[in-house]
């Protein structure tokens, strides 16, 4: 997809973060947006500063952990615009804490919106990808997906699913005329470490990488708009994530060695009386619809 100007695009997880870059970076480019993201302020704002770039953008809140509301913002998007050039699959969260604290329905929320909805939302939009010429898939996954640490399990789960998937999905319809891109960033100074569910006492708070290591939402959204003009198969990003790629196909044994001597003193059992479960948002009710400002196209 060598020309963005005039395609369309869906892209979730849009209020923020990297998401919110790619949206203005995209629209900035002169593709046409349709936004998904459970932060219905969030989407207010990015939608404003995507129609003041002189494209049309819709908003919609969906709650990617229900699958009915994916499925009815697909068939929203279908009929307003009858089809799309472009999916970008971004929306993440996590879970930071030892494995063994989750509860089953914290690692199915975690599961459904990293990798479960990727998968129906690109499901469900496939006919129409493949009846566009050029179209394009952008999967945000991370270096999480190709290189395992402590803590984030679920997380590192999920997306090493979703890299699977990209690959998967690349080697079978590349050749049939749809692009695959594997968005691969290291740390990035985003809200997902602020937001992440702990299971950890109030006291520990999720850690943050340290600034130096982390990239901007903004340089992630411009490699990711560049991947997809040149139908990248996978894209770094930071040189942290581009020496964990190659050290894990040179040296997994070293990495292996890193994780044991780093695990070496057993950890006290984390205290989770005081983790957030369900994650709250200052928003209205879960599945409340956009407004009809956010619905309308500029």
């Amino acid at each position: 997809m060598k020309h963005l100007k005039g395609k369309r695009c869906l892209l979730t997880g849009a209020a923020s973060g990297i998401g919110r870059a790619l949206a203005l970076r995209l629209a900035g480019e002169g593709v046409h947006l349709y936004l998904l993201d459970v932060d219905l302020a969030g989407l207010h704002s990015v939608v404003d500063e995507c129609r003041r770039r002189g494209v049309a953008a819709v908003g919609r809140q969906c709650d990617l952990a229900q699958p009915t509301q994916i499925s009815a913002a697909v068939a929203d998007l279908l009929a307003r615009w009858k089809y799309i050039d472009l999916l970008v699959n971004n929306a993440g969260v996590a879970y930071y804490g030892p494995t063994e604290k989750m509860t089953g329905q914290q690692w199915d929320w975690l599961m459904s919106i990293n990798l479960l909805a990727p998968v129906q939302i690109t499901r469900e939009l496939l006919p129409t990808l493949l009846a566009r010429k050029g179209a394009h898939i952008l999967n945000v996954c991370s270096v999480s997906g190709i290189v395992a640490g402590g803590r984030f399990t679920a997380y590192h789960t999920s997306k090493f699913g979703l890299v699977g998937f990209t690959e998967a999905l690349r080697a079978e319809y590349n050749r049939r005329g749809i692009g695959v891109t594997n968005l691969c960033p290291g740390p990035v100074s985003s809200n997902l470490y602020n937001r992440a569910i702990s299971g950890r006492s109030a006291s520990q708070p999720v850690p943050n990488p340290p600034a130096w290591l982390c990239a901007s939402p903004d340089l992630v959204a411009k490699r990711g708009v560049r991947s997809i003009k040149k139908n990248k198969r996978i894209v770094l990003v930071t040189p942290l994530a581009r020496l964990l790629y190659v050290m894990k196909r040179v040296s997994p044994a070293f990495l292996d060695w890193l994780n044991h001597v780093s695990r070496r003193k057993r950890p006290v059992a984390a205290d989770t009386s005081n983790a957030q479960w369900p994650p709250q948002f200052d928003l209205p009710a879960i599945g409340t619809p956009a407004d009809a400002a956010l619905k309308s196209a500029a």
